[in-house]
Parts: C-alpha cells; sequence; structure tokens
C-alpha cells in the first residue's frame, strides 16, 4: 500500500521533512516513489514553511494513497490556507469545471430522455393511423366481394 509520509532530512537538531509518496514496508528515510513537497518547521522570517505539489498529492489520494496523521493535518492546512492563492484558483476552476460537466451530462440525459418519449410517442400515433387504416380498408375489402355476389 502506498502512503504519504515525511522523511526526515537535516541536521541534528535541525528537521526538516520531504512529503513523500512510498511503499509503506520502506523504511522512513529510505526508497520513495515521488516527492510531493517539503515541510519545515523551524521555518523563520521568509523561509517557507510548507511547499507541496498539491496537484500531484490529490493524484496520489485518488489512487488509493493513505497519507499519515501529519501530512493529513498538513494537506488540510495547506488546503485552507489563503496564501495558497495559487492552489484555491485551480481548485475553484476544477469545481467550476466539475460543475458545468455534470450540468451538460444532465441536460444531455434530459434530452435523451425526452428523445426517447417522443420517439415512443410517435411510435404509438403511427400504430394508432396503421390500426384505423386496418379499420377502415377491410370494411372496404369485405364490402367489394359482398356486391360481386
Amino acid at each position: 500500500m502506498v502512503r504519504i509520509r515525511l522523511a526526515r532530512k537535516g541536521a541534528k537538531k535541525n528537521p526538516f521533512y520531504h512529503i513523500i509518496a512510498t511503499d509503506k514496508r520502506n523504511a522512513r528515510d529510505g526508497r520513495y516513489n515521488e516527492r510531493l513537497g517539503y515541510f519545515n518547521p523551524l521555518a523563520r522570517g521568509s523561509e517557507i514553511r510548507l511547499h507541496m505539489n498539491i496537484e500531484r498529492v490529490d493524484y496520489w489520494l485518488h489512487n488509493g494513497a493513505q497519507p499519515s496523521d501529519k501530512v493529513r493535518s498538513l494537506i488540510k492546512g495547506f488546503r485552507q490556507d489563503p496564501s495558497n492563492e495559487k492552489y484555491l484558483a485551480k481548485r475553484t476552476e476544477l469545481k467550476a469545471k466539475a460543475d458545468a460537466e455534470k450540468a451538460a451530462a444532465k441536460q444531455a440525459e434530459l434530452d435523451k430522455k425526452a428523445a426517447e418519449e417522443q420517439a415512443a410517442e410517435a411510435a404509438k400515433q403511427a400504430e394508432a393511423s396503421a390500426e384505423a387504416t386496418e379499420t377502415s380498408a377491410k370494411p372496404e375489402a369485405e364490402a367489394k366481394p359482398d356486391e360481386s355476389k
């Protein structure tokens, strides 16, 4: 199973973590599939505390990766942080696109239902007119042999 977790880097008493996607059997600082970002808990001043490629994180989560507790809280905080405007803009754009696709699919389904109902109604009308033609044609056909006798 793939896990999204922290891998410790940095010096003694100066932690720095990479956010990675790896098989859960691998060692904490061992082999990994992909580096998704970093977390610097001792960031000061203009240093960046947390950076994530959220699109890749979402990809791994969508494909069944399980985040560790700490990474789960970091992801949640990253998504809620208003300073991540690029992510928020992308998220809003993706949500709008998904809503538009849902609306288009719903409209297509309604159009399909309407077309099926219209086709069924046309078939009923054609059948009714065919029956009317048959009933009106039978008396004429029966009437003609009677006249010849």
